[in-house]
């Protein structure tokens, strides 16, 4: 039986300037964690109560420094704009599965109880070009650390986020601030692909939800409650604006997405994580409205974001 990991205990977040990774520290030390806080930049979400570490994933010093004394790490430091990836074998393989293997193998060397592993849906796909290929592949060194070390881990495949602090490697963001911007949204595709959208905030505190014994070496499926097309998620943005928005569907020059569903590859089985109180889509889209206007208002049009993020696609 796991061990249980218990508020007041050190949970370490890895690429935690990012999107995903900056919301699961604010979940961590709303529950009574203590949080550390690793990322190559300072991290603009920091919060008082959390620790700061400025470090590379790349060199195994610096990660091993950052990770003594925790119960838990997670590691959402990653090349995760999935076009940046398949333009970048080589970055992507190197950040993604090596720098998975340095948070592994320091996580091992100090200790730690749980490993934790932002992957995604992409795994059961055969879309999503090298970003799907390095996340099957470390999802396969965490378990093999496993088998191999004893280290328990929890694989977390993430669905399609959104939410503040989101960027334009975003896909609910770059509509949202093009149809802020331009009055315009420009879809690569047909607009009929089909994604389970999840708040990132629920998101967050189901990744601090899993630290529970019965999730240990399990792989849990994060995604929204909702199946929604692209196409109506554009008219929902349209209708929601007081001016007129214009469609447009780019079929000419299809994305690396999946259409309907991911599922054509079979990894180890995941299991659906769901809340019973989740954010209304809608309502998460007035809040991301409101924040873009914001950031525009202030000069700041690409939000906090840092390139270490976890940002899964629409």
């Amino acid at each position: 039986m796991s061990e249980t990991i218990q508020p007041g205990q050190t949970a370490v977040v890895l690429g935690a300037g990012g999107f995903l990774g900056s919301h699961v520290a604010d979940a961590l030390s709303n529950a009574g964690y203590k949080v550390r806080l690793f990322d190559r930049n300072p991290s603009p979400f920091r919060r008082s109560d959390q620790e700061m570490i400025i470090g590379d994933l790349m060199d195994i010093s610096q990660v091993s420094n950052a990770v003594q004394g925790a119960a838990a790490v997670y590691n959402f430091a990653a090349i995760a704009d999935i076009d940046e990836a398949h333009d970048n074998p080589l970055g992507t393989a190197s950040i993604n599965v090596l720098g998975n293997m340095h948070a592994l193998e320091a996580s091992r060397l100090a200790g730690v109880r749980r490993f934790i592993f932002a992957s995604s849906v992409y795994v059961y796909s055969e879309t999503g070009s090298f970003y799907r290929a390095s996340k099957q592949a470390a999802e396969r060194f965490t378990e093999t650390y496993h088998e191999r070390y004893g280290l328990e881990y929890t694989i977390l495949r993430y669905g399609s986020l959104y939410g503040r602090r989101s960027d334009r490697r975003n896909g609910i963001y770059r509509m949202l601030h093009e149809a802020i911007q331009q009055r315009a949204i420009t879809y690569r595709g047909s607009g009929e692909s089909i994604r389970e959208y999840i708040h990132v905030e629920d998101a967050a505190r189901m990744s601090v939800q899993i630290l529970a014994p019965e999730f240990a070496n399990r792989h849990l499926i994060l995604t929204g409650q909702e199946k929604l097309r692209i196409r109506d998620v554009m008219t929902m943005i349209s209708e929601m604006l007081p001016w007129n928005v214009d469609l447009h569907y780019d079929q000419a020059k299809p994305g690396h997405h999946y259409q309907i569903t991911p599922y054509a590859f079979q990894p180890r089985v995941g299991r659906k994580l769901v809340l019973n109180e989740h954010v209304d889509l809608g309502q998460g889209l007035l809040d991301c409205i409101q924040e873009i206007y914001q950031q525009i208002s202030h000069g700041n049009e690409e939000g906090g974001t840092t390139p270490s993020s976890t940002d899964n696609q629409a």
